[in-house]
């Protein structure tokens, strides 16, 4: 019997990039025994990305499931995963930057025994500016120092998944998912691939530099106490150093005199105030994540499908 391999593809206004990316599953699934469907993953698109998936699901190995608003490209994919039923997950982008030819190498693996294998760009990414190249750089390192895992810089939602690690991945319910993070924090035997990004097929992307920040905090927050230390040594650093105001306040009221101030002054307290906000900031952000998660609402809500939850 053969093994099945389904693969999860979350899609945001990716309407011109379906055709494309099915067909060359096709094309690469054509030469390896396997049985195989894919999970195209609506999150809210405002084009014809769910018409289009509607009328190509006519070929019985595409399931598409639509959610009822945009959550986001990490909850998509966790709503794929929550429906699929297969000896082998891959994930991958609508875009084709993730390229299929890449699938086979990546199966060949996990036939050696690897239960994870993910791909990581080698080398900066050609088809974007220099600034996002160096904002990447800056996010994955500080993503790794602060997060305590070890994310390769480039790691990419390109990966084969074992159906064990597939079980785990279901019985994670958290707010704020960080899927790269949470794969790596399973643990099992993984393995990284290098590769290098195809030219997006259609479209532009939509993953902004706010959208990068943003899943940088839900990864540090998610996965690390270390901003709350940050905090509290930062707090004790600058008190040890105001203690220096000490000896000038003490020799200045001893000999009279004049303490002119007023700038000094100011910009002092618009600094610790400053400092005192991004202190706040992070203990809310760790505060507002647990508020979130006492709610128990659901990372993604589904409007309409094709499949039956497994």
């Amino acid at each position: 019997m053969k093994k099945k391999v389904t693969i999860i593809i979350p899609a945001y206004n990716e309407a011109d990039n379906i055709n494309p990316v099915f067909d060359k599953l096709e094309e690469v699934f054509q030469t390896l025994n396997y049985d195989w469907d894919v999970i195209f993953v609506d999150d809210g698109s405002t084009d014809e990305t769910l018409e289009v998936l509607i009328k190509l699901s006519q070929k019985s190995n595409l399931k598409y499931i639509s959610l009822s608003r945009n959550f986001g490209k990490d909850e998509a994919i966790k709503a794929g995963i929550d429906h699929v039923n297969a000896d082998l997950v891959i994930t991958m982008d609508a875009d084709l930057q993730h390229p299929p030819s890449l699938i086979p190498e990546m199966i060949n693996k996990w036939e050696e025994g690897y239960k994870v294998i993910y791909a990581y760009r080698r080398g900066k990414n050609p088809h974007v500016s220099y600034f996002s190249k160096l904002f990447s750089s800056l996010f994955w390192i500080l993503l790794s120092k602060l997060s305590g895992l070890k994310l390769e810089e480039g790691i990419s939602d390109f990966r084969v998944i074992d159906k064990k690690v597939v079980m785990v991945l279901k019985s994670l319910d958290e707010y704020g998912l960080f899927l790269r993070g949470m794969v790596k924090w399973v643990g099992f035997k993984q393995l990284g691939i290098e590769y290098v990004p195809d030219e997006r097929f259609s479209g532009e992307t939509t993953y902004s530099k706010k959208a990068l920040f943003k899943l940088a905090i839900y990864g540090i927050t998610s996965f690390s106490t270390k901003p709350l230390y940050a905090a509290i040594y930062l707090g004790f650093i600058f008190s040890t150093l105001s203690l220096l105001y000490i000896p000038y306040i003490i020799i200045s009221i001893c000999y009279d005199l004049e303490v002119p101030g007023w700038s000094s002054t100011i910009m002092t307290i618009v600094f610790f105030g400053g400092l005192q906000l991004i202190m706040l900031g992070v203990i809310g952000v760790y505060i507002g994540k647990m508020f979130m998660q006492t709610k128990n609402r659901p990372n993604y809500i589904i409007q309409l499908n094709n499949i039956e939850s497994e």
